[in-house]
């Protein structure tokens, strides 16, 4: 089906996950939305980011994607069986959440690990739950993060903040791990950093984020339904609430200059456009 996917997070995050999609199905279009005007949606209440992810869906549903892609674990958190019903049969929503846990729990079945995420995320216990509904046997610790994503959103402008990212990683909560899960997509962007903290702990901890799981997932939905595009359609096509020069940065570090980038009219945090 020839058309573009349809990806969306509260700012640069989610290209981590629209560059991995990009990278395996190349055929497909990119529509993307930063609402880098309302970020973070960690800090938002149910009420506003329900508000949000219904007007970003209906934006995406103007570009006839076939696929919503909630590249946000706090939207997937809280708002994915509302965009879903909101959506219908016009399109399909995803979240990165299910898909997530699912690879967790398989690969780390029985053992120690722990996830850092947005406020929102943590306090919602979605992995926690999700990883007991498995029986995986996992023992997970989680720790806040809220510094982590306006760090990494002023990064690509300022830099990345090392010391800060260790003193996350210093914590107790964290330690004593055979992996550390990274539950917001924003912090792929500093997978590395986070690498080199546990260069030289032994054994080593492995970190995961879900940019590449997610991309998996998403050609496994596209090929099970046959919504795979047969031959490259359009160019890629970034929108924005806020044009600031780290979301430029990002958006050409991760896919070149040949796109599309424009800036919409950020979503509103009142609920009228929740009755459809």
């Amino acid at each position: 089906m020839n058309r573009p996917i349809g990806i969306f997070d509260s700012g640069i995050g989610g290209l981590t996950v629209a560059r991995a999609v990009k990278d395996l199905l190349p055929q497909e279009t990119i529509v993307y939305f930063g609402d880098v005007a309302n970020l973070p949606y960690g800090e938002k209440s149910t009420t506003s980011i329900l508000a949000y992810v219904i007007q970003i869906c209906d934006l995406l549903l103007q570009h006839q994607c076939k696929v919503i892609l909630m590249a946000c674990n706090s939207a997937s958190t809280v708002a994915y069986e509302l965009a879903s019903a909101h959506v219908g049969n016009k399109a399909v929503v995803l979240n990165v959440i299910d898909p997530f846990v699912d690879y967790v729990g398989s690969q780390f079945s029985g053992q120690s690990i722990a996830l850092i995420a947005t406020q929102r995320t943590v306090q919602s216990g979605v992995y926690e739950k999700k990883l007991q509904a498995l029986s995986s046997g996992i023992i997970l610790n989680s720790l806040a993060t809220p510094r982590l994503i306006p760090m990494i959103e002023a990064s690509f402008s300022q830099g990345i903040d090392q010391p800060m990212i260790n003193h996350y990683l210093q914590h107790a909560a964290l330690q004593e791990i055979s992996a550390l899960v990274l539950g917001c997509t924003h912090y792929a962007i500093i997978k590395k950093e986070i690498q080199a903290f546990y260069a030289d702990s032994k054994p080593q901890v492995a970190v995961v984020d879900a940019s590449e799981i997610i991309a998996r997932y998403v050609n496994r939905f596209l090929t099970h339904h046959q919504l795979l595009c047969t031959s490259r359609q359009a160019k890629d096509y970034f929108m924005t609430s806020a044009m600031t020069a780290s979301f430029e940065g990002a958006v050409y570090a991760f896919f070149g200059r040949e796109v599309k980038l424009t800036r919409m009219a950020a979503p509103r945090e009142d609920a009228a456009s929740l009755g459809g």
